[in-house]
């Protein structure tokens, strides 16, 4: 069971039936700038720290570039096995990539696992350019978009997280984006519990997913990981044990071993 979220949502209920939770009272404490822990179940949010306050979300915003191409395969606009062409802008995209060029044509299910896998910058700029014609343009969709899903406190710059002072999402944001694509696209969910891909065996130091709890036995089934120096170390997570679902965010943390203690601490 989620032992400490267990004791969190106790105290929840107590408390709105008006009913003292006694001396087994238990807080839950945080390193993280921001953290956001949210039981899907119950629709209650159990953590809730600087939750509304935009921050650099890093590679956490590739959930918004997913969510718009699980809209375009839902609405008939492309396939999994639509191909786009590979712009140089893509390729020479920087951080981490699929290393596409521009003699590839990469199928849509292809540049998926590259995202959610490989955190590609390049598959984002591939996917932004196939369903927008620019990834400007693309950007100023997500924004559109974005209002229209209720992220209140969210702006988009571009389809990757690359660093831009204009490219800011709220933890809670975050959170609720990660529960739309649950609810929204199961069909499609299933792809970020890839532990791992390599596109045409280009990069094997690259084929891991960067996810700390996949695999663990604890439920973790997504979602995305984010990495700047701006912003810290994050991640956007979601684990089911039996019946219950949660999702928990953070970021601002300082190294990838505070990453997974944090995940760990959130749902183990």
């Amino acid at each position: 069971m989620f032992r400490p979220i267990a004791a969190i949502l106790a105290i929840a209920v107590f408390s709105a039936c008006g009913v003292s939770p006694g001396p087994a009272r238990a807080e839950y404490e945080t390193q993280a700038t921001a953290a956001y822990l949210y039981d899907v179940t119950t629709d209650t949010v159990l953590v809730d720290k600087n939750t509304d306050t935009p921050l650099p979300p890093a590679s956490m915003s590739k959930l918004m570039t997913l969510y718009m191409l699980f809209e375009a395969l839902r609405d008939g606009r492309v396939t999994l096995d639509t191909t786009f062409t590979v712009s140089t802008k893509a390729r020479k995209m920087g951080g981490s990539t699929m290393f596409l060029d521009e003699t590839d044509r990469p199928r849509v299910e292809d540049l998926i696992k590259g995202i959610v896998v490989q955190s590609g910058n390049d598959a984002c700029v591939v996917v932004a350019e196939g369903l927008a014609g620019t990834e400007d343009a693309f950007a100023r969709q997500m924004n559109a978009r974005g209002i229209e899903i209720g992220l209140t406190n969210s702006t988009f710059a571009n389809s990757s997280g690359w660093p831009n002072p204009n490219h800011r999402m709220s933890v809670r944001d975050l959170g609720q984006l990660a529960a739309k694509i649950i609810g929204d696209f199961p069909e499609y969910y299933g792809y970020f519990a890839l532990e791992e891909f390599d596109f045409d065996g280009r990069s094997p130091s690259n084929r891991f997913n960067r996810n700390p709890v996949l695999g663990l036995g604890l439920g973790a089934d997504g979602l995305k990981t984010g990495h700047t120096e701006e912003a810290g170390y994050g991640l956007v997570g979601s684990a089911l044990q039996g019946e219950r679902r949660i999702v928990f965010v953070f970021s601002g943390l300082n190294s990838n071993a505070e990453r997974r203690q944090e995940a760990e601490a959130m749902i183990n």
